[in-house]
């Protein structure tokens, strides 16, 4: 492989990586690879002050608020975090969600969702549509406003972004404005290039994204390309909001990523894709070594605005 395709600081991550022999992060204890992501934190930088951050739980949900300032009928983000299904928190998030607060001015809600293997599908699906709806009905008490939510979420969470934006068109109350994918993962089959060309050595690897499908489905029958499992093959996409999708140059999921914005154009859904050079899956925790991390926090919060 050719390090120097790589941005500096991710460079020296992946070849740190590879040098140790490209590890899966995968076993049986599921506790060491939670333990694992938490100690990958300190490469987003340092946590902003935000002017409130309030933890709540509405119907056994845990959300926490990150309010930027003290006005209300702010514009609301949804943020589900990433993780495969079987790890990721506020911990995990917290820089992220903090940034994208002070640089939007929106109000950012972060959810806290089952994990695998202790809960298995359908358990992350209904909490993030149910943390969606109950923050839709909540929401003007903490000063935001139902009129201007947006979906978001990284991995893990973008799948969870779609699957409930087309819950929510289906049901036909509300809408968000918008809905912002980061890399989601939406194959549970991972049989696309891009999975067999980086699904190996660079960091997040094939049998890391896929095992968390396999342990969120805990031995189901349901077929791998149903799209309630695998979105990408979702073909009735019509009728969605606006949607933002970025994907990562070095990730097994860049080409699920794109091939389901091009569905969204067919569907005659306003889609745009913005695809990170030199950047891996897992980039957009990485503003503490990646100016490419930095630039599309900046950019993720102009869609917020």
């Amino acid at each position: 492989m050719n390090y120097k395709q790589l941005e500096p600081g991710i460079r020296e991550l992946v070849q740190a990586f590879n040098d140790a022999g490209c590890p899966s992060g995968v076993g049986p204890d599921i506790k060491s690879r939670r333990r694992g992501y938490l100690e990958t934190v300190s490469l987003a930088g340092a946590a902003e002050q935000v002017f409130l951050v309030q933890d709540k739980a509405i119907d056994g949900i845990p959300l926490r608020i990150f309010k930027p300032s003290e006005h209300d009928n702010l514009a609301v983000v949804i943020y589900f975090h990433g993780g495969c299904f079987v790890s990721g928190d506020f911990a995990t998030h917290d820089q992220q969600m903090r940034k994208l607060a002070n640089l939007s001015g929106a109000m950012v809600i972060g959810v806290d969702y089952r994990l695998a293997p202790e809960f298995t599908y359908p358990a992350a699906h209904d909490d993030a549509y149910r943390a969606s709806q109950l923050i839709y009905q909540h929401c003007r008490e903490w000063g935001g406003d139902p009129q201007k939510i947006i979906l978001a979420g990284d991995s893990a969470g973008g799948h969870l972004c779609l699957n409930t934006s087309l819950r929510l068109r289906d049901e036909g109350h509300w809408l968000p404005k918008k809905q912002v994918l980061i890399y989601p993962m939406l194959d549970a089959k991972g049989e696309s290039e891009s999975y067999s060309a980086y699904g190996e050595n660079y960091l997040i690897t094939r049998e890391m994204l896929l095992s968390g499908f396999d342990l969120y489905l805990g031995g189901s029958k349901i077929d791998k390309q149903d799209p309630q499992i695998s979105p990408l093959y979702h073909r009735d996409l019509a009728g969605l909001p606006q949607t933002h999708i970025l994907t990562a140059e070095f990730d097994p999921l860049l080409d699920e990523g794109e091939q389901v914005y091009r569905y969204l154009l067919e569907a005659g859904v306003d889609a745009c894709c913005r695809r990170y050079l030199g950047v891996v899956h897992g980039f957009f925790q990485l503003s503490g070594v990646s100016s490419s991390a930095r630039e599309a926090l900046a950019h993720v919060a102009t869609l917020l605005k």
